[in-house]
């Protein structure tokens, strides 16, 4: 499993998605300005309710840029433990250590991005291969760790 294709796989779904409420917050901040006029309080409500969405986008691209901060200090380096940057087959399938990002396919298998704030990862964090946890009252072995 190429852990350094899996994290590019990453770096571009972040910039991807950064682009992407970058443009959503330039294009309500547009329709926020067509909609300035004097014909009253309905036209104020509609500008609030304009401006809580901008706040809304800048909220999400916030967090991305956060994850986008993460993954830069990501290593693809194996290690004998699960922790941040590692790649992790189960019996029940593979989960990336890093950022929340959604599944990943690659090199035909399904790969799981979890935060390291997930449960799952809070309860196979530090474990070793052949160890054994449980969430959500499911047990799952640890098969390898790149």
């Amino acid at each position: 499993m190429n852990k350094q294709e899996l994290l590019n796989i990453i770096k571009t779904k972040l910039t991807e998605k950064i682009q992407s409420f970058e443009n959503l917050i330039a294009e309500t901040r547009a329709s926020n300005n067509d909609t300035k006029s004097s014909m009253g309080d309905k036209y104020e409500t509609g500008r609030e309710m304009l401006q809580q969405e901008i706040n809304n986008l800048q909220r999400q691209l916030n967090e991305s840029l956060n994850q986008q901060s993460v993954i830069q200090k990501i290593s693809a380096e194996s290690s004998d433990k699960v922790q941040n940057g590692s790649l992790v087959k189960t019996d029940k399938g593979f989960f990336y250590v890093t950022v929340s990002v959604g599944e990943i396919i690659l090199e035909n298998q399904k790969i799981m991005t979890v935060s390291t704030e997930s449960p799952l990862v809070k309860a196979m964090s530090g474990k070793k291969e052949g160890e054994t946890f449980a969430v959500n009252n499911m047990t799952q072995t640890i098969q390898k760790i790149w």
